[in-house]
């Protein structure tokens, strides 16, 4: 793969908001353009001949769940048809893998994985939450290391990713997926009761998990959290924008920004990591939607104003290369946080998806290495 090739791809929740408008002239182009919809939006419109207005709106609206419906199915098939299971060499299976449904708190079918292993008894439990525009299929590498030191790995892809309902890229509330990761973890802790349970999330997902772990009642079920690449500090490209986000976010919701997915920052140093991405088709590549980067903007930003009630066990891991999400905001909440065990590790030149990275088997020893710490201190007191 050449530079060029490489430099196409593109991911995260910074490359996807921050090039959104890098000029004022874009800003002012697309504030005309939205001002343009509103008058056409507010016109009165004469109904199609022989159709009352209300009929005509009703089929347009059906059509389009029912074209979203059959994205969805054909999302979830091909899901479905990951093959997620480990041999060794002689045949021998060490580890049990499953496919199933969750239905979100607003009862939306969520697409869930599990990986097992075959023998031995848990000794905890990690919960993936995989980060924007991708799914929980990819960890499978990950999952096959944990499971081999005797981890359950369980993982569900958010609304709008991978097999589960909506529109595809489409994320209509960040709060939504934080309590639907904390119903799931409940749903699991409830099925495993004396197995020690972690959240695991990568950028955007680390702070959808990091969001949840600050509710008493999940902190409770949890032993600790592990962050990758956390989504911790991400800001407007212009002060503007920040200021008509929550309306545009209203009004046109899945309106996609044209120019957000141009060239920009490769995610890892790997091309065939690269390439095994973005022609992966439950990847999401598309333009980020109006809503999805206001969601992520308005939790980046509460975070940032409560690193210092962080209370729950962390270990937090960052690429100091990384040009999607901020590795010294990771740093800031491993300062300021109030947790009385916590980590950190700034991993020197890698990039953003560090688990697939060419160091990748470092970093999850590393993460393992962690949750085995967290788990000797909890057997020892």
């Amino acid at each position: 793969m050449s530079t060029a090739e490489v430099d196409q791809l593109t991911s995260g929740a910074s490359n996807r908001i921050i090039p959104i408008l890098k000029t004022l002239r874009t800003l002012i182009f697309f504030i005309q353009s939205f001002i343009f919809s509103l008058v056409i939006l507010l016109l009165p419109r004469r109904p199609a001949a022989g159709a009352p207005k209300s009929q005509v709106k009703s089929w347009k609206r059906k059509s389009m769940l029912r074209r979203e419906d059959e994205d969805t199915m054909r999302r979830r098939a091909l899901a479905e048809d990951l093959k997620m299971g480990f041999e060794t060499d002689d045949g021998e299976v060490r580890c049990r893998w499953s496919t199933s449904l969750f239905f979100g708190v607003k009862r939306n079918a969520l697409f869930c994985r599990s990986w097992i292993p075959v023998s031995g008894e848990l000794k905890g439990i990690l919960i993936i939450v995989h980060g924007l525009n991708e799914h929980s299929g990819r960890y499978s590498q990950f999952a096959r290391q944990l499971t081999s030191r005797n981890f359950g790995v369980y993982a569900m892809d958010w609304i709008g990713h991978g097999g589960s309902d909506g529109l595809h890229g489409y994320v209509p509330s960040l709060d939504h997926v934080v309590a639907d990761t904390g119903a799931f973890l409940e749903k699991i802790k409830l099925e495993n009761p004396t197995v020690p349970c972690f959240l695991f999330g990568h950028s955007t997902g680390g702070a959808v998990v990091l969001k949840a772990a600050s509710y008493p009642h999940i902190e409770a079920m949890l032993e600790g959290i592990v962050l990758s690449a956390p989504a911790l500090r991400v800001e407007p490209a212009h002060p503007i924008v920040g200021a008509v986000a929550p309306l545009f976010s209203l009004v046109v919701p899945k309106y996609q920004f044209k120019g957000a997915n141009k060239r920009g920052v490769p995610v890892s140093r790997d091309p065939a990591a690269l390439l095994a991405k973005y022609s992966d088709p439950l990847v999401y590549t598309g333009p980020i939607r109006v809503r999805t980067g206001y969601e992520i903007l308005r939790l980046s930003s509460y975070l940032k104003r409560n690193f210092k009630s962080v209370s729950v066990p962390f270990f937090v891991l960052h690429g100091t290369g990384d040009k999607v999400t901020d590795p010294l905001a990771s740093q800031d909440l491993y300062n300021e946080a109030a947790s009385r065990f916590k980590d950190i590790k700034l991993y020197e030149g890698l990039l953003h998806d560090l688990l697939f990275e060419p160091e990748r088997d470092e970093v999850a020893q590393d993460i393992i290495v962690w949750l085995e710490k967290k788990l000797g201190c909890s057997i020892e007191k």
